[in-house]
């Protein structure tokens, strides 16, 4: 039999040569899964094909998962009708990087959990095993929080941002999640070994927030939620230690709600106008000897780390903490075990080096280089996107997980990377889904996939193969490739 070393993640095995059968079945198929602690790896796997049978062996039911979504793909190329034709190959499989990700950003475009679920399923068959969960933002806050139900009653409507100008019912955006839509989802999302990470933006992007509780902000308000898009000048309010009491109600609710070992505080985009101004913020700066506004936003993060420490749960930030973090007091320095998610790649490779060189875990998602799939894939001005920037599937499949300088110690602090998808002008599902697909399927194979076996021409042959796949599963994806 021809062995596969390694198969990647949107597979076409060739047949094996003439005379050594094929395995033909109805469907479904009859599978041996077999646990086999010989097998190194959580996730890796044993996939053989016989002419008289499937084995499945893996060291965990997580491993024996993974062979399940490739024997999945296989059956999706191979059936028809009610009979299936497989080639018989022997695949050892394993994963590049234990982060593999997807974001969803439920703020700026409230999902239905039906959609969510859709794409998680289509996140399991290319071995994502991380959802990350965007809850709250300017424009909208997504979960009930004990004792602040007005989270809800005010900071999860706003005008529809496609009719700004009319107060009328019927152009009111409005959705949240309830307990019981996110233990569902949580749940869902766990039966396909991913695991969900939510995310509370904090101190910044905060409006919908200081909408629903103005005392929260340095001025006192008004606020509203937002309908515009970008970076606001409120944020929470650094010198007010009542936000310390909603921080924990919102971090004792994600903690009952998660099982997960983190939670996503944000961090990005905080403008310290508004302290710098306050009379609060100020008195605090002085009471802790600061003496740039930056440092109250270390010493918010590291308070709030620490405050989701006593719930067993570890805090992921963008990496706009690390700013002037050289500077860091022995009340603002960072927890050591804090993970990074750098974005910011305009700025190069500095704020990426800046996480590994202080010890801390790492997540990629550059945004100008393939990470961020809102933006449009084609040149084509007419093409869906929320920027202006074109990020093609080329980009994805060659998006930056190292920098050149960095140690080999430093390098194993890269945890992985994962596709973001921001919604500001996004309005419906098959937009979302138009997207992020095929560049997920990219992104999903180099996170999987060793560098010594990516070959993008080979990846394009393989997809037209994979793509009918998602036709078969009713994903809208992007048809033109650009380089």
């Amino acid at each position: 039999m021809k062995k596969t070393e390694h198969i990647a993640l949107v597979p076409q095995p060739a047949r094996v040569e003439a005379g050594e059968g094929s395995y033909t079945c109805t469907l479904p198929p009859k599978v041996a899964e077999r646990i086999d602690p010989s097998i190194t790896g959580n996730e890796a796997y044993h996939l053989t094909v016989k002419p008289d049978g499937i084995t499945i062996s893996a060291s965990s039911d997580t491993g024996i998962f993974h062979g399940r979504q490739t024997l999945r793909q296989l059956l999706m190329t191979g059936t028809e009708g009610s009979q299936c034709l497989l080639p018989c190959v022997e695949i050892s499989d394993s994963p590049r990087f234990p982060w593999r990700g997807f974001m969803l950003d439920c703020s700026r475009h409230f999902y239905l959990p039906k959609f969510i679920k859709k794409m998680l399923d289509v996140c399991a068959l290319h071995h994502l095993n991380v959802f990350h969960w965007h809850l709250s933002d300017d424009q909208g806050w997504r979960f009930p929080v004990d004792g602040y139900p007005k989270l809800i009653e005010v900071g999860s409507k706003r005008v529809n941002p496609h009719y700004p100008n009319t107060a009328e019912p019927k152009h009111w955006e409005s959705g949240f999640y309830t307990e019981d839509d996110i233990r569902d989802i949580v749940a869902y999302a766990a039966e396909r070994h991913i695991l969900v990470i939510p995310e509370v933006d904090l101190p910044g992007h905060t409006s919908a927030a200081l909408a629903a509780y103005p005392e929260l902000g340095c001025t006192g308000g008004p606020y509203e939620v937002e309908i515009r898009y970008g970076v606001m000048d409120d944020i929470l309010c650094a010198g007010n230690d009542a936000i310390f009491d909603f921080i924990e109600a919102v971090f004792s609710t994600l903690a009952r709600l998660f099982p997960g070992p983190y939670v996503h505080i944000g961090g990005d985009e905080a403008p310290t106008t508004r302290w710098e101004a306050c009379p609060k913020c100020r008195a605090r700066m002085k009471a802790l000897g600061l003496s740039l506004p930056r440092q109250l936003q270390h010493w918010l993060t590291a308070r709030f780390a620490a405050m989701l420490a006593k719930h067993g749960k570890t805090a992921v930030c963008w990496d706009e903490v690390l700013e002037d973090s050289d500077k860091a007091t022995a009340d603002t320095a960072l927890p050591k075990n804090i993970t990074i998610m750098y974005w910011r790649s305009w700025l190069g490779a500095k704020p990426a080096l800046q996480a590994v060189e202080q010890g801390l875990p790492l997540v990629m998602t550059p945004c100008n280089h393939g990470s961020y799939l809102n933006f449009s894939q084609t040149h084509d001005p007419g093409d869906a996107g929320s920027h202006p920037e074109c990020s093609t599937l080329h980009d994805s499949y060659t998006i930056p997980l190292y920098y050149p300088g960095m140690t080999d110690e430093q390098k194993k602090l890269v945890r992985g990377g994962q596709g973001n998808l921001w919604g500001e002008l996004i309005n419906n599902d098959k937009n979302a889904e138009y997207l992020l697909f095929p560049r997920l399927c990219a992104l999903a194979e180099v996170l999987w996939t060793e560098e010594s076996l990516q070959n993008y021409d080979d990846f394009q042959k393989r997809l037209q193969t994979h793509l009918p796949r998602l036709d078969t599963l009713g994903v809208l994806y992007c048809r033109s490739v650009e380089e």
